[in-house]
């Protein structure tokens, strides 16, 4: 048994869906890392997209598309199977957020932010059902990681109602959609990362220091701790991982003391 029969990538197709920044860019990093034959990327905006794609090098091939609407949704999986004959790993990275106060928060902000995040992710999925069968078997599974959050497991302390609400019913329909797909040698798992920096995660990223703080571990995840929990699932070393979602947060969720528990004075 050798590292790279474990965690190689060697001869594999994927999609990364916002690949090009944030947590979606380090997982390709790792993909590349492990040595995949090609990685395509999506993402909204064509030159942040083409300028990633030419720092990633030529096995990242950028497609640019909208994919919170049905239509782009089929407009990438017709893409996909225009280029090739199989798709040997999916990751449903591509998200939204939004904020508001209670009595403010608007229709708009709900409908944006659960179509991306819950909707996208199945249709996509669906879309990309025959060319994930394509690539798989009993012996070498396809695998179609979701990437949902520490905040569908926990109540953080800002006022992110239907981020929240999308990833808890990622996690939930990642388990769903795991037990269906598991009959086709598809394997469905999710990602739940804490603090990573991105924009979608600005004190993460330009405040590393003050969001440290508040995670056990005392410091905000890098591109390391993603591409490597990415490759761990995609690779033959995840074969026997399916429906679980990995939470990669450096102990906020699972190790994260009370106050009252960590100051010995403050009681039960």
């Amino acid at each position: 048994m050798t590292l790279e029969e474990m965690f190689g990538l060697k001869g594999r197709v994927a999609l990364v869906t916002g690949g090009s920044r944030g947590i979606g860019r380090m997982i390709v990093e790792g993909f590349l890392g492990a040595g995949i034959e090609r990685v395509y990327i999506t993402a909204r905006k064509g030159g942040e997209l083409s300028d990633a794609a030419a720092q990633l090098g030529d096995k990242v091939v950028p497609i640019q598309g909208d994919i919170s609407t049905m239509a782009g949704i089929e407009e990438l999986a017709g893409e996909i199977a225009a280029r090739e004959g199989k798709l040997d790993i999916l990751v449903n990275n591509a998200g939204a957020a939004w904020g508001a106060e209670f009595a403010e928060f608007p229709e708009d902000g709900w409908n944006k932010v659960m179509d991306l995040n819950v909707k996208t992710p199945f249709f996509l999925t669906q879309k990309l059902h025959g060319l994930l069968k394509a690539a798989a078997s009993a012996d070498r599974p396809a695998k179609v990681i979701n990437i949902t959050s520490v905040d569908g497991q926990r109540i953080n302390p800002w006022e992110t109602y239907s981020y929240q609400a999308s990833k808890a019913a990622l996690i939930h329909l990642t388990r769903r959609m795991a037990a269906r797909l598991v009959k086709d040698h598809i394997y469905m798992t999710s990602l739940a990362p804490g603090a990573f920096p991105s924009n979608m995660n600005k004190v993460a990223r330009d405040q590393a220091e003050r969001s440290a703080q508040g995670i056990p571990s005392k410091r905000v995840g890098d591109k390391w701790d993603m591409g490597g929990s990415a490759v761990y699932l995609a690779s033959r070393a995840g074969d026997y991982t399916v429906g679980e979602t990995l939470t990669v947060d450096g102990g906020i969720v699972n190790a994260h003391l009370p106050t009252h528990f960590a100051d010995p004075a403050g009681g039960l």
